[in-house]
């Protein structure tokens, strides 16, 4: 059975064991349902006292290590570790995710707090400076955020009081912080002589800016304001870690084991000393406590938690309890009656009830316990320790049977044998040692093949056999009970195994990822009869796999929980239960076992959210039991969108090459032309790897995009407009439910979505700073605000924006593989859902995340590979279309129905008012109903359907459709091989737009006399364009193989094609019938030309590194040309036909004496005095300009000169297009650019009137027409000369002053800190000796010197005097504009100097000052609108430069 799909069970967390009381506080509270909120490991916990139950929130994906408590006492806050950790608001009665925060904190959350009306949430990071973060939670917006302190920060709380204001304190510190604007400012509060300098542990704050907070020392301190008042000494014997407020009072907790209560001025009610309890124990520390009304909870440093009942305060009553710290390894279940025992480094081992859920014995031992058993009849418990003794008990009274001491390194695992009658005992020694138990435990046998510890055993059910596993990995069988190795293998045929719970061995192959190391399963355990097992791996991870798994990488079910390594995990005796424990979160988790057929009646629980990429559903290996990807998905997935240098590098790269600059400036350089082009007609469309990118628009104009243009289509004129926004390719395109705005996402390294309108071509808003490499999806929601978008990124990341403001609202990693489509909820646009491989998500937006739910496909099938959706008629319908032709009907997130409706995929789908239309590869449009219950119509694409007057020739029949828009009557289709076609309902197709397919573009040649050019591609076709005003294709013809150049012979009746195989032909420039073919060579022609006049010669060269000339009557070749190094890349001819120059990808220019082939050499002063037919070399004296200056990085593609001589055109790697003037001799010359073209421009060729200029782009397969303007006629839009920036120097376009200022460098010495650090303190905050980070980062003043308040203890105090500011003269104009203001209707002037604000009253004379900042103020302004009178913002110098209001 080598089924490697995941089981149909599943498991469901039942009941957690434990607290985390451990290097956590305050993590305990009360409910508005009085039920207990805490967390344990990654899971919080509602526990209800009443009915003894838990629920769970399994948000998380590690340690959970803060909670906080809405006012409302129904939502929490918990905040968790980890590299990207985040915070999660949940709600407490139906544990669902309310909001997430995230992207801000570094390595975890140490503390939340709620603000008095819960609108507000303060969270301090684990981050090297203790980062304080106000966020607005709903949101999951951040509003503000400051470092916090250098040390770490324990607690922190709003003042309940006062609005914005809040309290910190930590390791000798407290700071009270106010919040303004968005900038939180923190004064550190002063001991003085009230009280001594040290570490605050909690606080509390209560009216009239009091606070309390308990320091380590047991004292409480109170503070007024920022100062010390008093202290009430001796409140615990030791550390305060707790401190909770309540109507009545206040509680304290402390290390000594204490709660005491005070009313609300903190004088002492009572005191309960829990140590001294019936449940006490000696070194019991409290770590949390919660007062309401008459009950105090209390949580312990050793994971317990109780429940005191102020009139009993004696008796306590113990609610929760759990192992304490250490790891906890030991795990074994009782095999008659429902118990798990447990034993851990805390030295305790516990028997646990799996049915109470309670602890119900344990019992203390000398030693950590690293493994135990539990003897067949239930009588005897054996126990491994780490120091290498093993120790055995009796079950009903926990006394000691015998103590045995044979090894020296731990004991980590050992198992009874299913007769009773011996103990194997594995031990880090790397040997298993045999006992007799009736013997009294005496030593009978002895394992020794192991190299390494053993890790792992099991018995074989007639007792005869043992098997084990090691660290190596390696599994070894003995003979029992001498010990003996067993090597002969037939011997083993047919054991049967008692248990299974080996990590190796065919049986589990399966449970291994395909690349894994082999020690991060710790624990196996099968269960024989259900045919599954579960495994707990260094992930924290409990997986459910089918056993026997014998195929590696097999499918699973996963669940998350436990936070770090979960060691061990076992099948309850009945097979009802999972028991698993974690390591370091040291808790015992019970999983209830639901086995396929109670899975039916539960379908109605909705499958479990996530946050995570934790598919609990789902496993995450590879996609082998999915039936093959269809070829064209297979394709697009594994286009790669990365590039070698992206435009967002050009300005670093062109900084790097500054040296080179500075030698050519001093040359003088051409001029930029004074002609320029206009983007004038683009043939393509690009749907060979998009989908759903082809509109309708408000106007009934036809909007699409290719390479890094978006087109608006008039197809009534026949015209195009431009959106030239994009600097790469444009990937994805959705417009606005209003049809006039659209949004298209690009390539880059930090890639942009832009919004514009399709009227004016203007943009609306620019996106970006979230998506790396790409966008390949977008999506408005219905009421046009909001705006999603996924990335090319590896987890593709999806958002969900704000789109006017420009402002992220949330975020979540969608998936590792590719998404295609993302859609938003018509009806509820805080929903939307994704498709792509083996994908169908269904989100909703919580805060700054996103939740989401995997669809749940039920009997019905597996999850297919989606390539398009479509919300429908109710918010909760959906319907996705699949990569084997099928429709999914979904229902919130259930699958309720499949449809065939395509042979093939279904890539594109649209939502009528009453009924649906798809397209698929099968080349079919089909209309349905409402319900997909009928098809109702379906059009074929094929030639024969073609409307008469339709311009262009399709391609092929049936081609597969990428797109379909529905308006104006028609039915607007976008094909892969790039064709753009309307389909009228009555059934004529119209062909409006088409371009190359797949594959790049190289060849291109233009008409010796007439409007039209060829183009030849790897896509396999050879097409003539017509580039007069219809704008169509004139023919195609399909090739064998692909190709790389064409050209027309001189009188434009022949055109010759370059293929890639070496081969060339001759067609009729009408036909595209052959004329001649030839092979020579056998590798790809690189270049083709016939000679100049009666077009007697052709030359043909290729990638072999010649070039044969062959005469076109005799159709035989006379001439090889040889001594290239490289292959050859441009040829041009002379006038004569005499002579060829050569270029090649060496960088050589070689020219040589037709039609012998004869080298020469040519000095370069002659070779512009040649006259050459045509001019596309890049290389020579004349054209050493158009090389940019990053030339190393970039190469030019391609050149062409106007008949004229006077404008040389190139094309260049980066996609390009540019003009100098002709020559362009000395480095680095001027000109103008122009970018639509995506990557690289391959080819570009000016027409024979020089009235347009045509180019090609490699891979986007489009070829574009330029209209060439004449200096004079023409608006100077789009051209923008990279290199101006460097003219600057040359063109001395500065007056003095100004040169001057801009050349000012307010980076001051003290500034950039790392040279000496400077520090200061102002006097009235100098307590003792300001510790290093609290002093300002930025003073000119010296450093204080050490030890300036120690010696002076004795004296009395003279009081320092204050000084104050009174006058201040100057202004600050020499750099500085538009900084002088009149305010109060001229009464008073307002303006700067220093770091000082000064209103000056014209009247008396007098000035006051603002004097917050900290540095040279710079700038000034006023608010003008009547609203804010006299509100003044000003702004400084400094690291982090901030503004004052």
């Amino acid at each position: 059975m080598a089924d490697r799909s995941a089981p149909s069970c599943h498991l469901r967390l039942e009941w957690v064991y434990g607290y985390r009381g451990h290097q956590c506080r305050n993590n305990l509270y009360y409910t508005a349902a009085k039920e207990i909120v805490y967390f344990v490991a990654g899971v919080g916990v509602v526990y209800s006292p009443r009915e003894h139950r838990q629920k769970f929130y399994l948000g998380h994906q590690d340690d959970i290590i803060s909670l906080a408590l809405h006012p409302e006492r129904v939502l929490v806050a918990t905040g968790q570790v980890g590299k990207e950790p985040y915070i999660c608001v949940w709600d407490s009665y139906t544990v669902q995710t309310v909001s997430v925060m995230k992207d801000v904190h570094t390595h975890g959350i140490a503390c939340l707090a709620f603000d008095l009306d819960g609108q507000r949430l303060v969270s301090v990071g684990l981050d090297s400076k203790n980062t304080v973060c106000v966020w607005d939670w709903r949101k999951g917006k951040l509003l503000s955020m400051a470092p916090g302190h250098t040390d770490r920060i324990f607690d922190i709380s709003w003042d309940l009081y006062q609005p914005n204001k809040l309290v910190s304190c930590g390791v000798k510190h407290i700071k009270f912080w106010s919040l303004c604007g968005n900038s939180l400012t923190p004064k550190r509060g002063v001991f003085g002589k009230t009280g001594d300098l040290q570490t605050i542990l909690c606080l509390a704050c209560a009216r009239d800016e009091v606070t309390y907070s308990g320091a380590l020392n047991g004292d409480i301190y109170v503070w007024k304001g920022i100062n010390l008042v008093r202290t009430i000494q001796g409140a615990h014997a030791a550390g305060i870690f707790s401190m909770n407020a309540c109507e009545e009072g206040f509680a304290t907790g402390g290390r000594d084991g204490c709660v005491r209560l005070w009313d609300l001025n903190f004088k002492p009610i009572t005191v309960i000393d829990l140590r001294e309890t019936d449940q006490g124990y000696k070194g019991l520390s409290v770590r949390s406590v919660c007062w309401r009304g008459d009950h105090i909870l209390v949580g312990t440093q050793d994971s317990e938690i109780f429940e005191i009942v102020v009139h009993e305060r004696n008796k306590p009553f113990l609610i929760m309890q759990g192992h304490c710290e250490g790891e906890l390894w030991a795990l074994a279940v009782h095999p008659t009656k429902p118990l798990a025992m447990t034993g851990s480094d805390d030295r305790s081992v516990r028997i646990w009830s799996l049915i109470d859920h309670a602890l119900i014995a344990r019992c203390n031992m000398e030693e950590p316990i690293r493994c135990a058993a539990v003897s067949t009849d239930g009588i005897h418990l054996a126990l491994g320790m780490k120091d290498g003794s093993f120790t055995v008990l009796r079950v009903r009274d926990m006394t000691e049977v015998v103590h045995i001491k044979d090894r020296k390194e731990a004991i980590h695992e050992l198992k009874y044998s299913p007769d009773g009658n011996f103990l194997a005992v594995g031990s880090n020694d790397s040997s298993v040692d045999i006992y007799g138990v009736v013997q009294r435990y005496k030593k009978v046998g002895e394992c020794i093949g192991s190299l390494s510890f053993i890790t792992h055993m099991d018995w074989s059910s007639d007792s005869k056999y043992l098997q084990t596993n090691d660290g190596n990995g390696k599994r070894l069988f003995y003979r029992m009970p001498s010990g003996k190795e067993v090597t002969n293998k037939e011997e083993l045929k047919g054991v049967q195994w008692a248990s299974w719970t080996c990590v190796s061995g065919l049986e589990v192959n399966g449970i291994w990822p395909k690349y894994s190391d082999i020690n991060d399963i710790n624990s196996v355990d099968a269960n024989f009869i259900g045919q599954v097992m579960v495994t707990a791996d260094d992930y924290g991870i409990v997986k459910l796999f089918r056993y026997p798994c014998l195929r590696k990488g097999a499918k699973f079910k996963k669940y998350l929980g436990h936070s770090a390594h979960v060691t061990n995990v076992r099948w309850s005796h009945d097979h009802q239960w999972v028991v698993s424990i974690g390591g370091a979160d040291h808790s015992v988790f019970q999983w209830k076992f639901v086995p396929d057929r109670k899975l039916k009646d539960s379908l109605h629980i909705a499958p479990q959210e996530s946050l995570v990429d934790s598919n609990s559903d789902d496993s995450d290996s590879d996609q082998s039991d999915v039936p093959e990807l269809d070829s064209e998905i297979e394709q697009e997935t594994q286009i790669t969108y990365r590039r070698q240098v992206y435009k967002e590098d050009l300005p670093q790269l062109k900084e790097q090459c500054k040296e080179k600059r500075k030698s050519a400036a001093s040359k003088r350089r051409e001029r930029a032309p004074g002609n320029s082009i206009r983007l004038h007609f683009v043939h393509g469309y690009r749907g060979y790897d998009c989908r759903s990118n082809l509109f309708y628009t408000q106007t009934g104009e036809i909007v699409y995009h290719v390479a890094a243009v978006g087109v608006v289509y008039n197809r009534q004129q026949n015209t195009q407009r431009f959106y030239l926004g994009h600097d790469d390719d444009i990937l994805c395109l959705a417009i606005h439910p209003l049809k006039d705005y659209v949004a298209t996402g690009q390539v880059g390294r930090d890639s942009s979505i832009h919004i514009w309108d399709t009227e004016t071509i203007k943009p609306l808003s620019v996106l970006k700073g979230y998506h790396q490499y790409g966008v390949c999806a977008v999506d408005f929601s219905a009421d046009g605000k909001r705006l999603a978008s996924v990335g090319i990124d590896d987890n593709h990341t999806i958002v969900l924006w704000d789109w006017k403001k420009g402002e992220k609202l949330s975020a979540v990693r969608g998936s590792k593989d590719k998404i295609f489509v993302v859609k938003i909820n018509p009806y509820m646009p805080d929903k939307l859902t994704t498709v792509g491989i083996k994908h169908m998500k269904f989100w909703r937006r919580a805060g700054g995340g996103l939740i989401g739910r995997k669809g749940c496909i039920g009997a019905l099938g597996r999850t297919d590979t989606m390539m398009c959706a479509v919300y429908g008629w109710t918010e909760e319908m959906a319907f996705s279309g699949t990569s084997t032709g099928d429709v999914c009907i979904w229902r919130d997130v259930f699958l309720i129905k499949t449809v065939k409706a395509h042979d093939g995929p279904v890539f594109s789908m649209h939502a009528l008012e009453k009924g649906f239309v798809t397209g698929g590869k099968d080349g079919v449009v089909a209309l349905w109903d409402d319900t997909f219950e009928r098809c109702l119509k379906t059009y074929a694409i094929k030639r024969a359907a073609l409307a008469p007057g339709s311009k262009g020739l399709l391609l092929e029949d049936n081609p597969s459709i990428r797109a379909i828009s529905l308006g104006h009557g028609h039915i607007l289709v976008g094909t892969k091989n790039g064709e753009i076609l309307e389909v009228d309902k009555s059934g004529p197709i119209t062909l409006l737009v088409q371009g190359h397919m797949e594959g790049e573009v190289w060849g291109l040649a233009t008409h010796p006399h007439l409007p039209i050019c060829a183009t030849v591609s790897d896509d396999k076709t050879l097409r003539i364009w017509d580039l007069s005003p219809s704008h169509c294709m004139l023919a195609v013809r399909k090739l064998k193989k692909g190709g790389r150049c064409c050209c027309f012979s001189p009188d434009g009746k022949a055109l010759a094609v370059g293929l890639n195989d070496g081969s060339f032909l001759i067609v009729n420039a009408d036909t595209l019938e052959d004329l001649v073919s030839f092979q020579h060579r056998k590798d790809v022609i690189s270049e083709i030309r016939f000679s100049p006049g009666a077009g007697k010669y052709l030359a043909v060269a290729s990638c072999d590194n010649f070039v044969d000339i062959y005469n076109v009557m005799s159709s035989k070749r006379v001439g090889i040309c040889k001594g290239a190094s490289s292959y050859i890349t441009h040829m041009d001819w002379d006038i004569r036909g005499k002579l060829l120059q050569v270029n090649t990808g060496a960088k050589e220019q070689l020219f040589f004496e037709a039609p012998r082939g004869k080298k020469q050499t040519i000095p370069s002063l002659e070779v512009e005095k040649i006259g050459w037919a045509s001019w596309t070399s890049v290389l020579g004296s004349c054209c050493e300009g158009i090389w940019p200056i990053i030339g190393e990085v970039t190469d030019v593609t391609a050149s062409c000169l106007t008949s004229d001589s006077k404008v040389l055109a190139t094309g260049d790697d980066f996609g390009f297009v540019k003009l100098f003037r002709y020559p362009a001799k000395g480095k680095f010359g001027k000109f103008k650019r122009y970018v639509a073209h995506s990557t690289h421009v391959t080819n570009v060729r000016w027409t024979y009137d020089d009235s347009l200029l045509v180019t090609v782009g490699g891979a986007d397969t489009s070829l574009m027409l330029w209209t060439y303007e004449i200096e004079g006629h023409r608006d100077s839009r789009q051209c923008d000369s990279e290199e101006s920036d460097l003219d600057s120097e040359e063109d001395g376009g500065y007056d003095s002053d100004v040169t001057r200022e801009n050349e000012i460098n307010y980076t001051i010495k003290a500034l950039s800190t790392n040279i000496r650090p400077m520090f200061g303190i102002k006097p009235h905050l100098q307590q003792k000796e300001p510790t290093l980070d609290e002093r300002p980062p930025v003073s000119r003043a010296l450093p204080q010197p050490e030890k300036l308040q120690t010696n002076n203890v004795g004296k009395k105090k003279r009081p320092i005097e204050d000084l104050i500011l009174e006058l201040v003269f100057g202004y600050r104009g020499k750099d500085c504009r538009n900084n002088v203001h009149y305010l109060n209707d001229g009464a008073d002037v307002i303006y700067h100097t220093a770091s000082i604000g000064i209103l000056y009253n014209v009247a008396t004379g007098s000035q006051s000052f603002y004097q917050e900042h900290n540095d040279d103020i710079l700038c000034l302004t006023v608010n003008q609108h009547p609203k804010f009178t006299n509100i003044v913002a000003t702004g400084q110098v400094g690291d982090s430069a901030d503004m004052s209001a």
